[in-house]
Order: C-alpha cells, then sequence, then structure tokens
C-alpha cells in the first residue's frame, strides 16, 4: 500500500499541486483519478472516518451541485454525503490527501505540504 493516497484530478490546479507536493516528500504515491474510478459507498466512509475535515466538507459546491438542485441540508450528515458522491462522484472534493492514517481536503493548497510532512514524520 502507498504512503500517500492522492484524489486527484488532473485538470484541477489544486489537485496537481497536492500531487506534486506528494512526489517531492519521496513517499510511494497512490493515484486514485476518481472521475475515471469513483470510490464506492464502503470507500466513502472510510474516508471519511479518517477526515481531519467536516464530513459535508467533501462535497463540492458548485454549478453541478446547484444544478441538481442540492442544498447543504441535503449533504449534512455523513450518510446523505455518501450518498451524494455515489451518485455524482464529479462533486467530490478534490484533492483529498490521505497519509498516516489521516486524510485532508487540499484546499487551500498550502495545507497539503504540512499535512504530509506531519502524517509522514518529517516535520
Amino acid at each position: 500500500m502507498a504512503e500517500v493516497v492522492v484524489y486527484h484530478n488532473p485538470n484541477c490546479s489544486s489537485s496537481r499541486s497536492a500531487l506534486e507536493v506528494a512526489e517531492a516528500t519521496g513517499a510511494e504515491v497512490e493515484v486514485v483519478r476518481y472521475l475515471t474510478r469513483p470510490p464506492d459507498a464502503a470507500t466513502l466512509r472510510s474516508l471519511l472516518a479518517i477526515l481531519e475535515d467536516p464530513a459535508t466538507d467533501l462535497v463540492r459546491r458548485d454549478q453541478t451541485f446547484a444544478g441538481l438542485g442540492l442544498s447543504d441540508e441535503d449533504v449534512a450528515t455523513e450518510d446523505q454525503v455518501v450518498a451524494v458522491l455515489v451518485e455524482h462522484p464529479k462533486l467530490f472534493q478534490r484533492p483529498v490527501v490521505v497519509a498516516g492514517g489521516r486524510a485532508v481536503i487540499g484546499r487551500p493548497k498550502d495545507r497539503v505540504a504540512p499535512f504530509l510532512a506531519e502524517a509522514l514524520g518529517t516535520a
């Protein structure tokens, strides 16, 4: 198993930045392109269990979110977050970086380097 997992969208500058930071650590990095390989419900629940951010933050609030008629009340619980992301993987907030049994959303970009330094014990 890789030391670092990055849930990645290559079209996103924040996601590309997180991947560069992860690779620069010298750790083994697994890249999960969540749009072509969406996480299933079990994977999402495992991710939420270690996510240092609120579960609801894992859902992007963008034009797609609004276009689907969704509101904050629709993603207020972990069960709701999982249901929405299984049905609409495009709403998965990116990047998500997993290391050392913990996970963070890599927004803003400057969260990734300190997280990895601490999680990998290089701080």
